[in-house]
């Protein structure tokens, strides 16, 4: 499932760029000066929280990467929910390369699977109203793509990849261009085959930007009841998007007012990393 959304050598070259950081140049000494060279090691990775799995390929790559001939037992798939204390992977192999490996595969195993569990969270407190959860671009530096596949597992849409994904105007774009509709309007001139959305945050901001040619709109920090204005002037002549602080208590309340979308950036920045360890059987 995960080279579905990247590509093997990305992933390769992540897992070759991430061993090489923990592993320096003189590699796991403790390791090499405690244990014999052909020692071997049976060992469990197994969730100490309840989770949402994502990245179990990718963790076991790293051991894969040390050890041609580790043997692995994947007990989970990803986007599976997973209590607390469920065996995710069962390992046999040299002990030293295994060890080595150990921090890099548990860190990645971590993060992804900590941003699938708020995900997931959040998907939950919308079940039943039609509104569909999105990610954004706020991520960790060269983290984006797994990141937003760990969305994926947690039950979210991706919004943009990058910048070329899509033309989404901001209040930025908007204030240098002159206004909404002086924005919207000069997307459009643009001939771009992408969708033209674009962010208001003021109901008298709706009109122009559709007379322009919006074909979304971003609905940006407005209160629930405001939102409900918002989407009785759209009218379902465009899909609409909720954004700005949203949280796990208010995210309900949000998607209620008929919103199309509501995107988060909290689940791929913020997500705390999960509670995963490698235990020696």
């Amino acid at each position: 499932m995960l080279e579905t959304y990247i590509s093997r050598a990305d992933l390769d070259a992540f897992v070759e760029r991430v061993l090489a950081e923990d592993l320096g140049e003189g590699g796991d000494v403790t390791s090499s000066a405690t244990i014999p060279e052909e020692a071997r090691l049976d060992a469990v990775m197994a969730s100490r929280d309840d989770v949402v799995v994502a990245g179990l390929p990718l963790a076991a790559m790293f051991f894969r990467a040390l050890d041609q001939h580790v043997a692995i037992e994947q007990m989970a798939a990803d986007g599976d929910e997973a209590p607390s204390g469920t065996v995710l992977m069962r390992l046999s192999g040299n002990a030293r390369k295994m060890l080595a490996a150990e921090r890099s595969a548990l860190n990645s195993l971590q993060h992804l699977t900590g941003i699938a569990t708020l995900t997931r969270a959040f998907v939950k407190a919308i079940e039943g109203t039609g509104c569909i959860l999105l990610d954004t671009r706020k991520t960790i530096p060269g983290l984006r793509a797994l990141g937003k596949y760990a969305s994926r597992m947690g039950g979210a849409q991706n919004h943009r990849m990058r910048l070329d994904d899509g033309i989404l105007i901001k209040d930025n774009h908007v204030a240098v261009a002159g206004g909404v509709a002086e924005a919207v309007a000069a997307a459009t001139r643009a001939r771009s085959a992408l969708q033209i959305q674009v962010e208001v945050d003021r109901l008298d901001q709706i009109e122009p930007a559709l007379a322009a040619g919006a074909q979304r709109l971003l609905l940006d920090n407005m209160p629930p009841p405001v939102l409900r204005q918002a989407v009785e002037l759209v009218d379902g002549r465009v899909p609409t998007e909720a954004s700005g602080g949203v949280r796990l208590a208010t995210i309900r309340a949000i998607a209620e007012t008929g919103v199309t979308y509501v995107s988060v950036g909290r689940i791929t920045q913020s997500a705390p990393a999960a509670d995963i360890g490698l235990d020696y059987v």
